[in-house]
């Protein structure tokens, strides 16, 4: 082998190397240099930004973000509290669906501001959550899916049931995190402001046994959102009494 091209290979898969290490921990990196200071969301969700924003963990005891590249990039961002609020949550899904592990999706930028392809998520206030889902085949809590082929889960097209090659969105476990959402949400002086699913899914959530109670308490929006939201739900949060 010529010396060039050794030294060029070399070089690639040093790159790489580097590359698949920034993708690994470059979002627990950024963590780490954030300081202490509390966020400033400013605007709405959908004209906004966002001062001082914070990164959501990578992953944690029973929760992953939807890609480690998307966190490494900053897409994961949200203000000091809802960054609190959404910790918490997961910690107390430990206990209301042990077993589950939960997925989360795309927030915003750490300085807010456009999102796209996403019309809000511009003042930290705004969350995706993937669907919990199980296997249709054995019943069992499986992880999201969400790859490179399906847009990171994002365009995965699940049937008017909740049904989607192989899968089947378990909707007690959504509005037990939704449960979870709001409790924190309180504990942290927010309250929620929005709950966007599919429309065809709202009576199949009010049917299960804690959905029922979440009918007449958070603010879900009864008409279809720009684009359908089958394979996750999203939430907006805002001041309490504000």
């Amino acid at each position: 082998m010529l010396p060039k091209t050794r030294t060029r290979l070399i070089a690639i898969a040093a790159l790489a190397v580097v590359a698949a290490a920034a993708i690994e921990w470059g979002n627990d990196c950024a963590r780490a240099l954030e300081d202490e200071r509390p966020s400033r969301s400013i605007g709405t969700v959908s004209k906004g930004s966002l001062e001082n924003g914070k990164r959501l963990p990578t992953s944690g005891r029973n929760f992953v973000a939807y890609s480690r590249l998307g966190a490494m990039l900053g897409r994961n961002s949200v203000n000091s509290s809802v960054r609190d609020v959404v910790v918490e949550a997961y910690g107390a899904l430990e206990g209301s669906a042990p077993g589950w592990l939960f997925t989360y999706g795309e927030t915003g930028w750490p300085q807010g501001g456009r999102f796209r392809p996403h019309r809000s998520h511009q003042n930290g206030l705004s969350v995706d959550l993937m669907m919990p889902l199980r296997s249709t085949a054995s019943g069992d809590p499986v992880r999201f899916p969400a790859s490179l082929f399906n847009k990171l889960g994002y365009g995965l097209d699940f049937d008017q049931q909740g049904v989607c090659a192989g899968y089947q969105i378990d909707f007690e476990i959504v509005a037990r995190h939704l449960v979870a959402l709001d409790d924190a949400a309180r504990h942290h002086g927010l309250t929620i402001t929005k709950v966007i699913l599919a429309p065809e899914y709202l009576p199949i959530l009010w049917a299960t046994p804690t959905g029922a109670r979440l009918r007449n308490k958070l603010p879900f929006t009864k008409t279809p959102a720009w684009v359908r939201h089958d394979e996750h739900f999203h939430v907006d949060f805002g001041v309490h009494g504000g």
